[in-house]
């Protein structure tokens, strides 16, 4: 277990948000947290990153207790939010420098990475020459390069049109399982989830709790015409059946 957090409560003035909330992450996992708008996923984040504290529960990390402290996972919101005024290198090797190491230095180690993130030859372009999914490669490399151990994406690939989304996420799972990176997923979209992840947490209510943890099969264990798992239905509708009891 690389990352679990325990317990996690949090309320905003007299709105309670997340309520005992618990999930964990293993070495080379992709786990998803899957929610509707709203619900508190992002909140969640902000929590295993260090940006807020939550009223209850921890973080950990390796065994290491990070509760409210930042700088130990890589996080990336949903725009890439590039700085245009900075080269593509510049923009990638920006985590090095906010932690003491020099330009120079900062720009050789992010060099090392452009190849194996399929960004070479945008080393010293500026992101408006980029298109949404090379801006996209760009942002998550420079994610990386914040911790390169855990990744936090909050829907990441949303904003992209449908033909450059499904290439980005066939190209970061690869780039994933290369580097041994391991990540925690948010979306709402319920196919995403069972297309790429190992394992699913469903968050609803008011507040928001766990409703099912979900055990997709691994990636790995895919029908290779679809690339979901073999008993897809069966995991939508129970997934369905969280969002909406009636269901049943």
């Amino acid at each position: 277990m690389i990352l679990r957090a325990e317990s996690i409560s949090k309320s905003f003035s007299d709105k309670k948000v997340l309520d005992d909330i618990s999930v964990s992450l293993s070495e080379g996992e992709l786990v998803c947290i899957l929610g509707v708008s709203g619900i508190g996923k992002t909140t969640l984040f902000n929590i295993l990153s260090g940006l807020l504290m939550p009223d209850s529960g921890r973080v950990i990390l390796k065994g290491e207790d990070i509760t409210g402290s930042t700088g130990h996972l890589s996080y990336m919101l949903q725009k890439d939010l590039l700085l245009e005024h900075k080269k593509v290198i510049d923009n990638v090797a920006l985590p090095l420098v906010l932690k003491g190491m020099g330009k120079k230095e900062a720009r050789q180690k992010a060099f090392e990475y452009f190849e194996k993130f399929s960004l070479t030859g945008t080393e010293y372009k500026y992101p408006a020459q980029l298109s949404g999914g090379m801006r996209q490669r760009a942002s998550l490399l420079r994610t990386y390069m914040c911790g390169d151990e855990v990744a936090l994406l909050d829907e990441p690939f949303s904003a992209l049109d449908v033909r450059t989304r499904d290439s980005v996420r066939k190209w970061y799972l690869d780039v994933m399982d290369n580097i041994r990176l391991s990540t925690l997923f948010i979306t709402h979209d319920i196919d995403e989830a069972l297309l790429i992840s190992d394992r699913i947490y469903v968050l609803g209510g008011t507040p928001a709790v766990i409703m099912d943890e979900i055990d997709t099969g691994g990636r790995k264990n895919r029908d290779p015409e679809t690339g979901y798992p073999e008993d897809h239905t069966k995991l939508r509708q129970r997934i369905l059946e969280c969002f909406d009891p009636a269901s049943t």
